[in-house]
């Protein structure tokens, strides 16, 4: 995983959709240069040639320039670039394809949660904060939000699309190499807004089919002293209460499903990197890292115990 190229730019597109973003974005800016430069050359040839123009109010230069520059210039540049952009992006959004995956993401404060259902192999995937895809495929996305209004975005595979409380908007997604592409939460949802990122991690097709089997299966028993420990720990301290590790005990969905959580890139939605170090951080001091998270602090517990605990999560892969 860690070989994949990242990318978050809207001008490194990794997508047919991205192209077509990307390729609209461009005329837009171009053709902003050129007005940009028109209008800059046009108010040196004024101020060079100030008795050239007409200054009468009402004489015939004067309503050229205002009629020329002030109307009919802007009026076909607008229009033009309105018909454009319209053609370009009006196939977007297409209708889903038979048997094409559909993926759930469900925007939270500060988090999201994503799952995947294959009903005809029985599948039901929960994770959280990152998209896995296989490459040369589109997916479509069922957006919502269970609380207020967030923005899904990854601007190197799509544009931007609301998620509205009470509402399903689809989005097609599809990436052209492999690859982790970092995504954001683009319209402001409170106090950490700007720490609610997730990834998409586009596979091979052959990877993503293991990927989507091993996320399938129940959570395995701790293997050594440590994390048995550790799980006795989340026991006590009835995480499961928020959490749910699917075959470990009772399943919940306040928070992050964590069945698989040591296979994930990254902690809190983006904002630490997976790791045995950040995983004890985050448990001892969630707000230090993410101010207003809804996760409790646990710096209650003793160093041994927070080691247990990590290692417990860590082996959850």
């Amino acid at each position: 995983m860690s070989a994949f190229r990242s990318a978050d730019s809207v001008l490194q597109p990794a997508g047919p959709i991205a192209q077509t973003v990307a390729e609209v974005s461009w005329v837009l800016i171009v053709g902003a240069s050129l007005v940009f430069c028109i209008v800059m050359l046009l108010l040196l040839w004024a101020l060079r040639h100030r008795g050239v123009v007409p200054q009468e109010r009402g004489s015939t230069g004067t309503r050229w320039w205002i009629g020329g520059g002030g109307v009919v210039f802007p009026v076909v540049v607008l229009s033009a670039l309105l018909v454009y952009a319209t053609g370009r992006t009006s196939g977007l959004t297409p209708p889903r394809e038979s048997g094409e995956p559909v993926i759930s993401v469900t925007a939270h404060l500060w988090w999201w949660e994503v799952r995947y259902r294959d009903t005809a192999r029985g599948l039901d995937v929960v994770l959280a904060n990152e998209i896995h895809l296989p490459v040369g495929r589109a997916v479509t996305l069922g957006l919502t939000s269970a609380d207020v209004i967030h923005s899904f975005w990854v601007p190197a595979l799509a544009g931007k699309i609301d998620m509205l409380p009470g509402r399903m908007h689809q989005l097609r997604l599809q990436a052209d190499r492999a690859g982790v592409f970092r995504g954001q939460c683009a319209e402001f949802c409170g106090e950490q807004h700007a720490r609610m990122a997730l990834h998409v991690v586009a596979h091979e097709p052959a990877d993503f089919e293991r990927w989507l089997q091993a996320q399938g299966r129940p959570a395995q028993p701790p293997r050594d002293e440590l994390a048995q420990r550790g799980a006795q720990v989340f026991a006590e301290q009835r995480c499961s209460a928020c959490h749910s590790v699917r075959g470990l005990g009772p399943e919940a969905s306040i928070g992050p499903d964590l069945t698989h959580i040591g296979s994930r890139l990254h902690l809190a939605a983006g904002t630490l990197p997976m790791g045995d170090a950040s995983l004890r951080d985050w448990l001892a001091h969630p707000q230090r890292s993410k101010p207003g998270v809804r996760m409790p602090s646990y710096e209650r517990l003793d160093d041994a115990s927070l080691a247990a605990l990590a290692a417990f999560l860590a082996q959850l892969q």
